[in-house]
């Protein structure tokens, strides 16, 4: 089973084709930290959904975890589809199931809640955000115990969970199912134990973390992949930083071998470290706030590295010593049986 990667042209949008036939855009939105711990409010957020559509996004990443889900819901709602901007079938959604509700009976009801937030009647994609559970505790996003540890579901089954994401499938409530952050062997157990094959998996990929043998054994396997911090993930020092972990990411937009890839292409090292995934075959999902570098990052298909500049930014790949995010913000993690590194 193959992965068809269109280029209709090359200053139009590429599309990745899922086992479902659905065209997922190989660019598109990422909004986690867009208001996760209150690094941004409801309204700049709703203000930058707002221009990554008017700058030709229709591909936009999301997740209950990030709680953000009404402030989306609500701009495509209101001022995309009420006003006939879009059409729904012009957009592809992808939102995921949390780690506090990784058990099967919790997939329906958590997913019918994302499709309220959303103000849609289905999604494009629903991953399993993790193969690690969290004991749910209210609306807690990480609970933690007295030692100062994130309270674990030891006995999360991957197996199971997958065979409710299926019957939403059936029920039209998600169109196509995938995974986040699983490893190969993780991935592989549900392959053995499918009816519905993963269509996609999204995992950290960029420069630095380029995820070689993991891309290959989905391609092989007919699963897209999709990066999320493709450009690093500055933001998220913060979030380690507050609980105790003190990290400091490379600046991977400063590295000289992009800067002179990207200087003499007349582009951004964004664009550059983007149009480095894409012409792999990866989908993106960068994130922004800012409307300049929101329109910026969309532009990465009116150019094409040569395979020159591929190789030089294939030999950034530091293989998993590239990693950013190891999860570890949810202290204690390393302990879950299904942690994935």
């Amino acid at each position: 089973m193959g992965i068809g990667i269109r280029y209709p042209d090359m200053a139009c949008p590429a599309f990745a084709t899922l086992p479902n036939g659905a065209q997922m855009p190989l660019l598109g939105y990422g909004t986690w930290q867009a208001n996760f711990c209150v690094q941004a409010g409801a309204e700049e957020l709703e203000a930058a959904v707002d221009a990554a559509l008017r700058c030709g996004y229709r591909h936009i990443d999301t997740a209950a975890f990030y709680l953000n889900e009404p402030s989306i819901g609500k701009v495509i709602q209101e001022k995309w589809i009420d006003t006939g901007k879009v059409r729904r079938e012009d957009l592809f959604l992808v939102t995921k199931l949390p780690p506090t509700r990784l058990r099967a009976p919790a997939v329906r009801p958590t997913l019918q809640r994302s499709l309220r937030d959303l103000r849609t009647d289905y999604v494009d994609l629903y991953l399993v955000h993790a193969p690690f559970g969290i004991l749910e505790r209210g609306d807690e996003l990480l609970p933690v115990g007295e030692d100062g540890n994130v309270l674990l579901d030891m006995e999360t089954d991957h197996v199971a969970v997958w065979k409710a994401m299926e019957e939403e499938v059936d029920a039209g409530r998600a169109k196509a199912i995938g995974i986040s952050n699983f490893n190969q062997r993780q991935i592989q157990r549900i392959l053995d134990n499918c009816r519905i094959r993963p269509a996609n998996l999204q995992v950290e990929l960029h420069v630095y973390l380029q995820q070689r043998p993991l891309v290959e054994f989905c391609q092989q396997n007919g699963i897209t992949v999709t990066a999320y911090s493709p450009l690093g993930s500055p933001g998220s020092e913060k979030i380690y930083n507050s609980v105790g972990i003190e990290v400091t990411f490379p600046d991977l937009i400063s590295n000289p071998v992009v800067k002179e890839i990207a200087s003499a292409l007349n582009k951004t090292t964004a664009q550059v470290l983007l149009r480095h995934i894409v012409q792999r075959g990866i989908a993106a999902i960068p994130k922004s706030t800012n409307e300049r570098r929101i329109a910026q990052n969309i532009q990465v298909f009116d150019f094409e590295l040569s395979a020159e500049d591929m190789v030089k930014l294939d030999a950034l790949d530091r293989g998993d010593e590239g990693r950013l995010i190891d999860m570890k913000f949810v202290v204690g993690v390393e302990n879950h049986p299904e942690y994935a590194w």
